[in-house]
């Protein structure tokens, strides 16, 4: 530090000293201020109602929740899976027992989300909203609480798409620099979702449930440094917890700031210093998330950013008999969100590999799929996967870095067309550009497709057939289920 600058530094400390309340200032002049927001918020989460929900929107949902469903199945065998249940063993809790999907175990509704949540997300195979994950921090929170108040599905449902809404709306609110800066927005809009979920499952008052939004912004968390890690659907599993922890103080008469979003010093002015009130303001239910940006339930068990990328990936190597062994070099061009998501670009773990956009199209062009049995160490560190990551370069590249500039969604920002060009040792150049992913809004799945996906994640965990033809029936006529009971069966040993 230069001379002046370290005397800038003790002037600033002496003001600090002299005048307690600086550090209290307002934020900056043009931090949006939109009074009764959480009120606002508060009351989507009470008034609505099933009937209230459009008929694409459960459609959807039920896609979601199936999907949520087989990755907790297939969760509960990666490689956290087995960490957090030891975990939640070692705490000795034995009240309010519910069900750990994929398992026999039994947990206080908390620590079941924790695990569900967790589970849910490990693998990168669960679904992107338009602001965060949908099912990890949701499902977890409203299955829980249904199990225990042997709540009917529909009760799931609302309460589900209650959480999802928020969760969304707050996410595509936040400003940028929330996740340039390095937060998860699965891990803090999710813990938001959550406790909506919660307080509707609850029955809570409008007051009640601004408080446990107030609470639940407290425990918001996630940051981006621990993609490829453990943590990261630990942030998910945490999310979803949250929201019921929000709740039980609630019930206990916890007290909290009920203007949490909009407040000088609240959410949006910690996580992000400012945000756009105008995506939330009338905008809950109006059109629901689910309706207009949709889901993006996913083809590869990896991020959301490099599902079109191996999309088009496959589609080279089907049309032009690509073979991985005669390709010179692969270049990929992005956009700067996708290159500060994705940097584990020379990845040597299972986990890091979901992280690489380098790693998602080699194992793309070597094996022409990618599955959960391709996402791990032994196959990410093999000599041929190695040869080619060393091959392939992704870069920014401004011609496909420009849906940012005019406001769009994260949704929108990860979608973002790319370019893939593989140059072949013959000298031969292949181009593609990326288009909608499979299991976009613009390229959806079927329930049909989403029940084979289920299928593949139920046999990765070992699951009963029987009991998965099961559980892909009572999610089909969910509103039908008088009693989650039966689906719970159907997911625990």
């Amino acid at each position: 530090m230069i001379r002046r600058e370290f005397f800038k530094s003790l002037a600033l400390a002496g003001s600090i000293l002299e005048n307690p309340g600086y550090l209290l200032a307002s934020p900056a002049p043009d931090f949006p201020k939109s009074p009764g927001l959480t009120k606002y918020v508060a009351e989507f989460i009470v008034n609505t109602k099933y009937e209230d929900i459009p008929a694409d929107v459960i459609a959807l949902g039920k896609k979601t929740i199936l999907d949520g469903f087989g990755l907790a199945l297939a969760g509960s065998n990666s490689v956290s899976g087995p960490h957090i249940r030891k975990y939640i063993s070692k705490l000795g809790c034995s009240s309010d027992m519910t069900s750990v999907i994929g398992t026999g175990m039994k947990a206080p509704a908390r620590f079941a989300a924790l695990a569900n949540g967790t589970a849910i997300h490990a693998d990168d195979f669960d679904d992107m909203g338009s602001g965060a994950h949908v099912a990890a921090p949701t499902i977890p929170a409203a299955f829980a609480l249904c199990e225990l108040g042997r709540r009917s599905g529909k009760d799931l449902m609302v309460a589900f798409h209650v959480g999802v809404e928020v969760e969304n709306k707050v996410g595509e609110a936040i400003s940028s620099r929330h996740n340039e800066d390095g937060f998860h927005t699965t891990g803090t809009c999710g813990s938001i979702g959550s406790a909506a979920a919660a307080a509707k499952l609850h029955g809570f008052n409008v007051q009640q449930t601004a408080v446990a939004l107030g609470i639940a912004a407290s425990e918001a968390s996630g940051l981006k440094d621990n993609f490829g890690t453990m943590t990261k659907p630990f942030h998910a599993g945490r999310a979803a917890e949250n929201g019921i922890v929000a709740a039980d103080l609630v019930l206990l008469g916890w007290t909290a700031a009920e203007d949490i979003l909009e407040a000088p010093l609240g959410f949006f002015q910690a996580y992000g210093g400012e945000y756009n009130p105008a995506l939330i303001v009338n905008r809950l239910g109006n059109p629901w998330m689910f309706s207009s940006v949709g889901d993006l339930i996913k083809r590869f068990p990896c991020g959301t950013i490099q599902q079109a990328f191996m999309d088009e990936t496959l589609r080279l190597r089907q049309e032009n008999n690509i073979v991985a062994a005669d390709v010179e070099k692969v270049e990929i061009a992005g956009n700067r969100s996708n290159m500060a998501t994705l940097f584990h670009h020379r990845p040597t773990t299972g986990l890091e590999s979901k992280f690489s956009m380098e790693f998602a199209v080699a194992i793309v062009l070597l094996e022409g799929k990618a599955g959960l049995i391709h996402f791990t160490d032994a196959v990410v560190q093999r000599p041929d996967v190695q040869d080619l990551l060393h091959r392939t370069n992704f870069r920014l590249d401004p011609e496909y870095n420009k849906v940012e500039g005019v406001g769009g969604n994260l949704q929108a920002i990860l979608a973002e067309p790319g370019l893939i060009t593989v140059y072949m040792k013959n000298g031969k150049i292949i181009k593609g550009l990326t288009g909608p992913a499979k299991g976009s809004v613009q390229n959806p799945m079927s329930y049909d497709e989403v029940a084979d996906k289920f299928r593949g994640n139920a046999e990765f965990a070992k699951w009963p057939a029987k009991k998965a033809e099961f559980v892909i029936n009572q999610v089909k006529s969910l509103e039908d289920l008088t009693d989650i009971g039966l689906l719970t069966a159907a997911l625990t040993t």
